[in-house]
């Protein structure tokens, strides 16, 4: 970990995640950063509640409404996801932070709670093609699919498919 206490890899995607900024004219400030950087820094996707608990400890008066303004930033700015079913968040600096993008897809695991995002262009149009048929356009559509990871699978944990995930204390 870095002075500031991220990996160097989200030390790498926090650099990237500037030059997106600069390039569109928008500032990461570094509260934004900070906010940014604990998302990516958690193998888990993040409520805002715990983004604020893990804020204050740097910055001591640190409220909601601070962790809210910065969240719809990074959001308009495409350098995060919301994952609705959890009230959650995730980077997605890696993935070119496409302003224009329509939408996400993930895999939620519901033993483990890993969430993993896919880009299915097949399943984008799908979606389009049969929303158009309905007279329908879709301007952004979130997928989320719950069900049980790989290696979760493997542990034997197939008897979890019918559970449910546990409620988000950040809900």
């Amino acid at each position: 970990m870095d002075a500031a206490g991220f990996s160097p890899r989200t030390d790498r995607l926090l650099a990237h995640a500037d030059a997106i900024c600069a390039e569109r004219g928008a500032r990461l400030t570094d509260l934004r950063r900070q906010v940014l950087g604990l998302i990516l820094d958690t193998e888990a996707p993040t409520g805002a509640y715990e983004i604020l608990a893990r804020l204050r400890d740097t910055r001591r008066t640190a409220a909601p409404p601070t962790v809210y303004r910065a969240l719809d930033f990074l959001l308009e700015q495409g350098l995060i996801h919301r994952v609705e079913s959890l009230s959650a968040f995730v980077g997605c600096v890696a993935h070119g932070a496409d302003l224009h993008d329509h939408g996400a897809q993930f895999l939620i695991c519901r033993r483990c709670g890993q969430v993993t995002e896919i880009e299915d262009h097949a399943l984008a149009h799908a979606l389009a093609d049969a929303a158009r048929r309905a007279g329908f356009a879709v301007s952004k559509a979130t997928i989320e699919a719950e069900g049980i990871c790989r290696a979760c699978a493997e542990a034997g944990a197939d008897d979890a498919v019918g559970t449910p995930l546990a409620p988000s204390p950040m809900r």
